[in-house]
């Protein structure tokens, strides 16, 4: 089958995914961490080895100079890799805890359109809850994102990221 044909067999469970993606963004954002919903993003593509994300550029994401405000790019590229977090924890159905240890950024040009937030190491974050389940220990995983503007470029960065994701799993204590 190629790429440009169509197979709605096959585009529905795509589409219902994106659906049902979105809706879980968005309902989580909104309850536990409102500023996240205020930016609105949304799925573009979630696996278990890719994430990518959108924020539009708009006026809750804007800058006084029309580019996108470095507090918007810093919860994109946060959420590119906790959305994959969350959802694996919520599967596991064990209480896992999950923060970022430290966040490293490095803007390279300014964010003059909608930005998609990438992470390619979706792999990692997998294996660091399936790691998380088995023991009682804090689990630390550095992990890699980038930001483009595909309307300006769809292949230039405009922003890379490191985040270090760590995982505890609450362990029952006995009295």
């Amino acid at each position: 089958m190629t790429p440009t044909s169509s197979n709605t067999s096959n585009e529905t469970p795509s589409k219902f995914k994106s659906f049902r993606d979105n809706l879980f963004l968005s309902l989580y954002s909104w309850t536990k961490i409102p500023l996240i919903g205020f930016c609105a993003p949304r799925v573009i593509e979630a696996t278990n080895e890719r994430t990518v994300l959108k924020i539009n550029l708009g006026f809750r994401t804007k800058n006084h100079l029309g580019a996108m405000y470095f507090g918007a790019l810093a919860i994109g590229s946060e959420l590119c890799i906790a959305m994959l977090a969350v959802k694996k924890i919520q599967e596991s159905g064990e209480r896992i805890d999950f923060l970022f240890k430290d966040y490293k950024a490095e803007f390279l040009k300014r964010a003059e359109g909608d930005v998609h937030f990438i992470c390619e190491e979706a792999q990692v974050v997998v294996e660091q809850i399936e790691e998380a389940k088995k023991s009682s220990e804090r689990i630390n995983r550095t992990m890699k994102a980038y930001a483009i503007v595909p309307s300006v470029s769809p292949t230039e960065k405009v922003a890379t990221f490191e985040l270090t994701l760590s995982v505890k799993r609450r362990v029952k204590k006995t009295t």
